[in-house]
């Protein structure tokens, strides 16, 4: 199919799917405005006339004529006008009337009606005497008064029309088309992506790009006997690509690309999604081989028969015509379906067989080569200072997708223009980092020196034990400086990309999360809710352990419940698969692991009070810590190179006494690791 084929369908579609406001009809408040300025004309120019012709009564008219002040001559006769259909007479001629100025007599044009039935013979006699025989003119003016009279409104109802005949026709559209698709054909010269713009999923992109080869180049595939894939689910966490990838595939296919989203099936009509299904392969089959793109697909695609209650589902039917239209009994070859979701598991099955879609493509998180290709992708589009070296970026940004790397980029331009710098330099760049995954510093928020002092000893405790156990994430920083949720931080980033998680590093890392409640409880002698985020943390990692990763006594047996994402309607009722023991043996394990790495951060806490006690003052002083500044204490027992502080620090306050009872505040400060490490099979 050539480009001359293609733009003037694409013009067309364009026409027909978009939703844009209607624009302003100029034209018709032009002609709007023509009308009433006619109108006013009409009746100011009949104004003007009725103003030049005086209206004399019948008794000025009998003086007048009696007085000879007519003036009656070959060029302007006295004229009796008899209008045929009505039962009206009237004279018209001129009198002589005295001019205001000059006070000579100049003619004037009159008019007096008269009724002949009762003073007929009086006019007869008056004219008779004065020598005066009037000419009797017939005049018919039924019709052209009734179109005179008619002639405003049927003009101004014009004009009604070709004002609103742009709504009207909308109207019209919206009442007749809730079965039509609003899939829209994308315009390959507007907004183009290739993908080239597409970094970080090498194995995803190879995959798409061997269905646009193919397209491009059928019999290079159909020598052997291969045929060409129905469809393409692909697979994602939020931010991955998925969306970008697809835009790619439509600026590097050479055939049409529809797009549509999930949500535009289903309406409060029933029947409405299944005909948008069969409208839109409709046009796919006027388009072949053409590509069809489904944003979350979810939407429409759940699992049948897991809903609550009974009745007439409308989205089931929506996914049965789906189903039959993408692989039933009448299909046409040419329509390639490419779909895109983040919830895999609640598909229906007929929906993810061989036949439908006949791949599975995975957009994974990038790892650390593929989130610096990302960050030379976005920071073209950002000025960036010379010696800021993207690797290293790329090295401090695990677990981050495209879509968070991007905001990275963008949140650094903010800064850099705020600070008003030319260029953006890597001291923004990590500021940025860590706004996008823990939350912009709160310098501004009040807190107490009560809870201050609370929050220093609680993050110290997380610090220290993060630098002493051998199994853990490097320390990033440590701050008592309020950050999104928290009232304070100990932020640490793993070396490089993980996806497994050991026996030891699960164990190490529950006593890391003891140490705020005990470093809290051990210098203050007493505990705040600053630790219920740890809690959170520590029992489900713990149960994690126990239920699905069989590092427990309880063996290699799985009592998980079969996913994250459930169905309350399939699961509600589903009885439990162990006995009431083995549930009281799995809290058994639970809390013995969770006791355990409570007693070893103790101990390592008590062996290290004095650094703790050290590290706590440091941030009551200056705020925000780096590792190095950690180990230092840890070495040394104080820092040897202090951070260079902005403000002078408020004077130090002495600890809390037992006695002190002040309400502690609503927010937690919790231990905002950046989730827990992602337990994924070796």
């Amino acid at each position: 199919m050539s480009d001359e084929n293609q733009k003037p369908s694409n013009d067309n579609r364009q026409k027909q799917g978009g939703g844009q406001d209607p624009q302003l009809n100029w034209r018709g408040l032009v002609l709007f405005a023509i009308a009433f300025a006619l109108i006013g004309g009409a009746f100011l120019f009949r104004g003007n006339n009725l103003a030049q012709i005086q209206q004399i009564q019948y008794p000025r008219f009998i003086q007048l004529v009696k007085q000879g002040k007519l003036v009656v001559s070959p060029e302007s006769p006295l004229q009796l006008v008899v209008e045929e259909g009505r039962n009206t007479q009237y004279f018209e001629g001129k009198f002589k009337l005295p001019s205001p100025t000059t006070g000579e007599e100049v003619p004037v044009s009159f008019n007096t009606p008269i009724f002949t039935q009762f003073n007929g013979s009086e006019i007869e006699q008056a004219l008779s005497e004065a020598g005066i025989t009037p000419a009797i003119t017939p005049k018919s003016d039924l019709l052209a008064s009734a179109i005179v009279s008619f002639l405003p409104i049927v003009f101004f109802l014009v004009i009604l029309y070709f004002f609103f005949r742009s709504q009207i026709k909308m109207a019209g559209k919206g009442a007749l088309n809730f079965g039509k698709s609003k899939a829209r054909m994308l315009s390959k010269d507007k907004n183009r992506i290739t993908f080239k713009d597409v970094a970080g999923v090498e194995e995803a992109k190879d995959e798409v790009q061997e269905l646009v080869e193919f397209l491009k180049d059928p019999k290079k595939f159909q020598k052997l006997g291969g045929r060409i894939p129905k469809g393409i689910l692909m697979v994602g966490s939020p931010g991955t690509g998925k969306t970008l990838l697809a835009r790619a595939i439509a600026g590097e296919a050479d055939v049409p690309f529809f797009s549509i989203s999930g949500s535009d099936f289903v309406e409060m009509f029933v029947g409405v999604g299944a005909s948008r299904v069969r409208d839109m392969f409709e046009q796919g089959k006027k388009s072949a081989p053409c590509l069809m793109f489904i944003d979350e697909i979810d939407a429409v695609g759940r699992h049948r028969g897991h809903g609550m209650g009974g009745g007439h589902d409308e989205r089931e039917q929506t996914l049965n015509q789906l189903l039959v239209e993408m692989d039933g009994f009448d299909t046409q070859e040419g329509v390639i379906i490419i779909a895109a979701t983040n919830r895999p598991d609640v598909l229906d099955p007929a929906l993810l067989r061989p036949g439908r879609f006949d791949r599975q493509v995975t957009v994974a998180l990038p790892d650390v080569k593929g989130r610096e290709e990302i960050l030379k992708v976005h920071a073209k589009k950002v000025k960036i200072a010379e010696g800021v070296t993207l690797a290293v970026l790329a090295r401090g940004t695990p677990g981050y997708s495209g879509a968070e790397l991007a905001n990275v980029l963008n949140e650094a331009a903010l800064l850099a223009a705020r600070k008003g710098l030319k260029a953006v330099t890597m001291r923004e760049l990590e500021e940025a980092r860590d706004k996008v995954r823990w939350g912009k510093e709160r310098r501004s928020m009040a807190m107490s020196e009560r809870e201050k002092i609370s929050t220093a000893w609680h993050e110290a405790g997380h610090a220290i034990l993060n630098v002493l156990l051998e199994h853990t994430s490097p320390l990033h920083k440590v701050t008592i400086i309020p950050r999104g949720p928290y009232l304070g931080a100990t932020m640490y980033l793993p070396e490089g990309d993980k996806y497994s998680t050991q026996q030891k590093e699960a164990l190490d890392l529950l006593a890391v999360t003891m140490g705020g409640r005990i470093a809290e409880e051990m210098f203050t002698n007493d505990i705040s809710n600053g630790a219920s985020g740890d809690i959170r943390q520590a029992t489900s990692l713990a149960r994690k352990m126990v239920c699905e990763w069989g590092m427990s006594s309880l063996g290699m047996i799985s009592f998980a419940d079969g996913g994250e994402h459930v169905f309350l309607a399939r699961d509600i009722s589903r009885p439990r698969e162990y006995s009431e023991h083995t549930a009281q043996q799995i809290d058994t394990e639970v809390k013995r692991i969770i006791d355990e790495a409570y007693e070893r951060a103790r101990v390592l806490l008590e062996e290290r009070r004095k650094a703790v006690e050290a590290l706590a003052k440091a941030l009551l002083e200056y705020e925000t810590l780096d590792a190095s500044h950690v180990k230092e204490i840890l070495d040394h027992g104080n820092i040897q190179n202090p951070p260079i502080v902005e403000v002078a620090p408020p004077p130090l306050p002495p600890p809390p006494s037992d006695s002190a009872h002040e309400p502690q505040s609503p927010i937690k400060p919790e231990f905002p690791s950046g989730g827990l490490p992602a337990a994924a099979p070796a």
